[in-house]
């Protein structure tokens, strides 16, 4: 049975090489991820290399093998399930559940994961609107644009938050911007580092492009 700390890292890789598509993950995007030394990564990818979970090159950067790919997927359903079990069934703060998940993936057993997934309806989001890979392993495509991309002036849902520190998430419920609020975006100015948003119950607001950058969003229907 692989550790908590091989899920960990595996995730993470899977969700940095989502971030960009077709490239190795280098060894400074993991570390900055989990918070460790450069060395100590490089020590743990040599050691997933060896399990067949990664291939490693040296100053070349990570990508996950087939069988690390079904494990991190694996991993990151029973983490984006559990996040959202917490907040519909228990009713916790979306902003806070993101640490009790991490520690929870690793424990729960997937007979209640399972059973979970029943309860919520065979979800496909979780409350950050983050995908859910099936239980096969399948992750949909990353699609959505950022507010600092989308085209201005055209009717938008926000579908995804990606930043999910508590901090910024308070920020996002404070600002009216859940993922399936409805806005549009009426100016961007990168001098100024301002993007102007309009919600669907016409009230405005403002966010850097930092933040900005963090909101993902798709056409409304």
């Amino acid at each position: 049975m692989p550790t908590s700390t091989v899920e960990d890292y595996l995730k993470h890789i899977l969700l940095a090489a989502q971030e960009r598509p077709g490239q190795r993950v280098g060894t400074g995007q993991i570390a900055a991820r989990r918070e460790l030394s450069p060395g100590t990564v490089t020590a743990m990818l040599k050691t997933l290399a060896d399990s067949g979970l990664v291939d490693y090159e040296p100053y070349g950067g990570a990508s996950l093998t087939a069988a690390g790919q079904q494990l991190a997927t694996h991993v990151l359903r029973r983490h984006r399930l559990i996040e959202l079990f917490l907040v519909e069934v228990l009713g916790l703060d979306w902003a806070e559940v993101h640490a009790e998940a991490e520690q929870l993936e690793h424990a729960v057993s997937d007979r209640l994961i399972a059973r979970m997934d029943e309860m919520l309806g065979s979800p496909t989001v979780d409350p950050h609107g983050d995908p859910i890979p099936t239980a096969s392993g399948v992750l949909p495509p990353d699609e959505p644009e950022s507010l600092i991309v989308c085209a201005l002036l055209r009717p938008l849902v926000v579908a995804r938050v990606r930043d999910q520190s508590p901090d910024f998430l308070q920020l996002v419920q404070k600002r009216g911007l859940r993922p399936g609020q409805g806005l549009q975006v009426l100016a961007r100015d990168e001098t100024a580092d301002a993007v102007e948003i309009e919600l669907a119950q016409g009230e405005r607001c403002s966010l850097g492009f930092r933040a900005a950058s963090k909101i993902l969003v798709e056409p409304a229907s």
